[in-house]
Order: C-alpha cells, then structure tokens, then sequence
C-alpha cells in the first residue's frame, strides 16, 4: 500500500530554500520538492518571500516515487500556512501590559535621570 498518492494534503518542514524551489522533509522515510512552478499561478521572483527555513507547512502531493522516496508538491491555489504560532495573549488581553506599563516608564526615567 502507498504511503503517500496524488492529491493528499501533507505536512512537512522546509529545510532547503534554492532559487528553483524548496525542499521539505516530510516524515523519516520522503522528502519533497516544491518547484517555482508549483508555489504560485503568478511569477516567483524570490522563493524566500513565501517559506521560511524551519518553517512547517501543507503542501499538494503531486508524484510520488516509491523507489527514491521523494515526493513531488505543490502549494499553489490553497492556504498552505500551518498556524502553529503560540498566542501572545491570554484571557485578560493587554491588560497586563497596560498594568506593567507605568512601572516600566518610571524605571526608564530613574535610569535616564541618573
């Protein structure tokens, strides 16, 4: 049974940037290949604007080649951004910070006016 087929949704972890695409890992076994031609319907001028190395993402399962383990994707015409970024805030919003604020200004002028 095939791992991976055509048009699944994977994750993986972008960990080579060149100016014909990028690369990801995808598990221990596949690794895959974003072409510039596969990123967006209209012109790449950098492959840095949309991924970060380090980054996770989704990508489309194009190809695959069993017998290499790699996998051919893209990440044209979805949302291909994994929202794995922690919230800056909690229950009480800014309110710490409005309430920190005023110690933080009357440390920085007793700095200031030693």
């Amino acid at each position: 049974m095939l791992k991976y087929k055509k048009d699944d949704i994977i994750k993986g972890k972008v960990t080579g940037i060149e100016k014909y695409g990028f690369f990801l890992l995808v598990d221990n076994d596949y690794t895959g290949l974003v072409h510039i031609s596969e990123i967006s319907d209209k012109f790449v001028k950098n492959v840095f604007d949309y991924v970060q190395l380090g980054e996770v993402i989704k990508a489309k399962v194009i190809e695959v080649d069993e017998e290499e383990k790699q996998i051919k994707l893209s990440i044209k015409n979805f949302n291909y951004r994994i929202d794995d970024k922690k919230k800056l805030e909690d229950k009480n919003g800014f309110s710490l910070l409005r309430d920190q604020l005023p110690i933080w200004i009357s440390e920085y002028k007793d700095k200031k006016d030693k």
